[in-house]
């Protein structure tokens, strides 16, 4: 049985560019650029978090965007050989925080309509497919679900 490493959430910073930037191209077809990357540091819409284990770097990240009391998540990666640890729980847990901070009660992503186990994590967090954008994303061509999360409770203040 693989021992439970600790592993740190944290906001990203322009040291982890690279490493974010590598992860991109890892997990994703249509990879951001470093300099997409580097320019979500100074957006005042944009929040970035990386998830860290101390002897691998960062092996996860999101990227959640905050703009007229909606969140949208643009990203949510993990590294392939560190997938089935909930990592990705963590991230979304954390968007789910930030939504709540930045008094976003309506939240919405878009996704692979084959991506069934980012579906399913989506599913579990409370939000729906609503729509369908045919042949959206490309190698493959694919459709894209556009979901959304509906009136998450703010925190009491």
């Amino acid at each position: 049985m693989e021992h439970m490493v600790e592993v740190r959430l944290r906001a990203m910073t322009e040291a982890d560019v690279a490493q974010v930037t590598a992860l991109e191209q890892e997990c994703f077809s249509d990879a951001w650029s470093e300099k997409l990357v580097s320019d979500l540091m100074g957006s005042s819409y944009d929040e970035v978090w990386v998830l860290e284990e101390p002897d691998k770097g960062i092996v996860g990240y999101i990227n959640i965007r905050f703009l007229a009391g909606e969140g949208e998540l643009m990203r949510i990666a993990v590294k392939k050989d560190c997938r089935g640890r909930g990592y990705s729980k963590k991230l979304m847990d954390r968007m789910m925080e930030s939504a709540r901070e930045s008094d976003a009660p309506e939240l919405t992503l878009e996704v692979r309509a084959g991506n069934e186990p980012a579906i399913g994590l989506y599913q579990s967090y409370g939000f729906v497919s609503e729509a369908v954008r045919k042949g959206y994303y490309h190698n493959p061509t694919e459709d894209a679900l556009i979901m959304w999360l509906h009136g998450l409770p703010s925190i009491p203040t």
